[in-house]
């Protein structure tokens, strides 16, 4: 089994840290580069920054606290949100991020992953990938389907096709949030996380649900994830990040 990563997600909106739950509701909960350097000191492998202010507000990318985070975290870290095109992924990269993430532009120009792994190397590019069941009329899942623009609106694209593709495209890893599940701390969508983690060729980073320590040793061992993104278990102090990794490595769970 390859080595795992837990990867706190901090969500940014005009230039503070919040949390949403199922995308929707924020509450301001620090400074980005604060609390990156927080979540780096207490031993997370890498960090992912979600700018809603440039997604949710169709604004460009402010540069100053990714500049600020960058100059204050050690840790690898990406950024998603608002990247629309190869002008986007340029200036995110030499403000200091080491890996940029597209999800609504890439839905909407798939060839936008294309241009970026030819440009930056497939290591760089990060897809977010949104999904959301959809029931079948007896209530259980039939499939899921991929929502962009920060979960609100439905593209009716497949989720596992979409991942293959991007994945072909040039996509080097996969950010699958199941946005039912976000911040509702019941658990991972581990049927969903399996699916992509099964068939799609590049590593999946589990998001969305996670609440207690057994949610993310069951989204290793259960889903086959590459990657656990944590969110509110740490931002409310629940759990400290030692305490996910020393709970995960009693399971026999390799960590980095």
């Amino acid at each position: 089994m390859l080595k795992k990563r837990i990867v706190p997600a901090i969500d940014v909106l005009d230039d503070k840290a919040v949390k949403y739950v199922q995308f929707r509701n924020p509450t301001i909960i620090g400074d980005p580069a604060e609390l990156g350097r927080k979540y780096a000191e207490d031993g997370a492998d890498e960090l992912i920054y979600l700018d809603t202010t440039a997604s949710l507000k169709n604004q460009e990318v402010k540069y100053e606290w990714i500049r600020r985070v960058a100059e204050e975290v050690y840790i690898p870290f990406s950024v998603i949100g608002g990247v629309r095109t190869i002008e986007d992924f340029r200036l995110l990269l030499r403000a200091g991020a080491d890996k940029v993430g597209v999800n609504s532009a890439a839905v909407l120009r798939p060839e936008l992953l294309n241009e970026a792994a030819a440009i930056f190397g497939k290591q760089c590019v990060v897809l977010g990938l949104d999904a959301m069941p959809i029931l079948s009329e007896d209530g259980s899942i039939e499939r899921w389907e991929v929502y962009t623009h920060s979960g609100h609106e439905n593209s009716g694209r497949d989720v596992l096709e979409w991942a293959q593709e991007a994945a072909y495209r040039g996509a080097g890893e996969i950010i699958c949030t199941s946005i039912h599940k976000d911040g509702m701390k019941t658990g991972y969508d581990l049927e969903l996380i399996k699916l992509l983690s099964e068939n799609v060729s590049i590593p999946i980073i589990a998001s969305g649900g996670a609440g207690e320590l057994h949610h993310i040793s069951e989204v290793f061992t259960e889903a086959k994830a590459d990657a656990a993104l944590v969110a509110s278990m740490i931002h409310y102090g629940h759990y400290t990040i030692q305490e996910i990794k020393q709970h995960v490595k009693e399971h026999g769970i390799p960590m980095r």
